[in-house]
């Protein structure tokens, strides 16, 4: 592969297969949080905690990914997690009791992460310095899959069907992925060094992270969890605000889905030229104005527009936040990526849960101040973390 010019070859086509199976499930499993709360007769804070039990499952797998990967290499640890999120997508299929769809999300969150976990580094690795471009491309791919996720969700509960049919897809795309990485239907031959590498045999000696890492990991996280609170409860603030019904709810979460995949496809351009940080910096203060937009919002298309220019903002947040982890990271991107699913498993479990928590309390409309106030701690950290030049030596 040119270092100069990039090419995007089988083991990227399954990257992007990979995320868009797995936004698919995340942003169409946001839509149906309300729906899966009217079904069970629980309360948001219960269904809130879905979204805990998946954290849950990502924390596990920030705990056992060095020894799979040590193991199995990136491949086989990509395959497991694909089995484990088939293995999660039919246990919620079920549907009741709630224990078993709490024991779905555990799976499933597991599975996604130890895939993502090994995806981080693998894109990193293999195209060099157009990584951070196409890490972003990557997650704007997908996030242009999970759009269509909601818009599904809302036609199965239209025809009478329920969410369930638009889950099954996630099997579908995954099980491609699986196919794939086992050189099936056109798919990652071997070996291939990014694909098929490991990580150093257990007692080989290990440097500590660099430093500057930490703060980039939690502004990562904090950024998680803004997504996560915007994906999760959008449809009730919708069906609250302005008086959607469940159905137009549900297909508006798409809305901002589309608008993050509008954000990612810009930013992957504007990444050859410019750095992760300054693009970052510019993410939160769209996510900011859009965020008020819709906060103030009281007519269905207004409070659409507007969810699509926060849309615009939040998709740049987790691509260009990992790119910077990647690169501080020097050369433990494994070590990395793992230690940051810790972090990441607090901010998908912990902020949708707190936002739940505190509609129960107060309202929704309400508890949705926690978005500003996450947006402005990760300010403040990219702010603080060391600056960086703003413009790259690509030409």
């Amino acid at each position: 592969m040119s270092a100069q010019r990039l090419h995007r070859d089988a083991v990227t086509l399954t990257v992007y297969l990979a995320l868009g199976g797995w936004a698919w499930f995340l942003y169409g499993f946001g839509a149906m949080v309300p729906l899966l709360v009217d079904e069970q007769g629980i309360s948001r804070s219960v269904g809130g905690l879905h979204l805990t039990a998946q954290a849950a499952g990502a924390l596990i797998a920030g705990l056992v990914v060095t020894g799979i990967v040590r193991r199995w290499n990136r491949r086989g640890t990509v395959q497991l997690a694909g089995g484990l999120i088939l293995l999660g997508a039919g246990l919620l299929l079920a549907g009741r009791p709630t224990v078993l769809t709490l024991t779905a999300l555990l799976v499933l969150g597991t599975g996604g992460s130890l895939a993502i976990i090994c995806i981080n580094p693998m894109v990193m690795e293999h195209h060099g310095r157009h990584g951070p471009a196409v890490l972003t491309e990557a997650n704007a791919v997908a996030a242009g899959v999970g759009l269509i996720a909601p818009l599904a969700v809302g036609a199965g509960v239209r025809a009478g069907w329920g969410w369930r049919p638009a889950l099954a897809v996630t099997a579908v795309l995954i099980g491609w992925v699986v196919l794939r990485l086992a050189g099936r239907w056109g798919g990652v031959p071997r070996p291939v060094p990014a694909v098929d590498s490991g990580l150093p045999p257990r007692g080989s000696a290990s440097r500590p992270l660099p430093a500057a890492i930490w703060p980039l990991m939690v502004l990562v996280v904090v950024c998680i969890g803004v997504e996560f609170c915007l994906t999760t409860w959008t449809t009730e603030l919708l069906r609250g605000q302005v008086g959607m019904s469940d159905s137009a709810a549900a297909t508006g979460v798409s809305a901002l889905v589309g608008g993050m995949a509008a954000g990612r496809v810009v930013i992957s351009r504007l990444a050859r030229r410019w750095t992760p940080r300054v693009l970052l910096a510019a993410s939160i203060a769209v996510a900011a104005v859009g965020w008020l937009g819709l906060w103030t919002a009281q007519d269905p298309a207004i409070a659409l527009g507007w969810l699509v220019v926060t849309g615009v903002g939040v998709g740049g947040h987790f691509p260009l936040g990992l790119a910077l982890v990647m690169s501080a990271a020097r050369g433990q991107q494994d070590r990395a990526s793992g230690r940051m699913s810790i972090g990441v498993a607090l901010g998908v479990g912990l902020a949708p849960f707190a936002l739940g928590a505190l509609s129960d309390a107060t309202s929704v409309h309400t508890a949705f101040l926690i978005v500003p106030a996450l947006l402005a701690i990760a300010a403040a950290i990219l702010v603080a973390s060391s600056p960086v030049s703003a413009v790259t030596s690509d030409p």
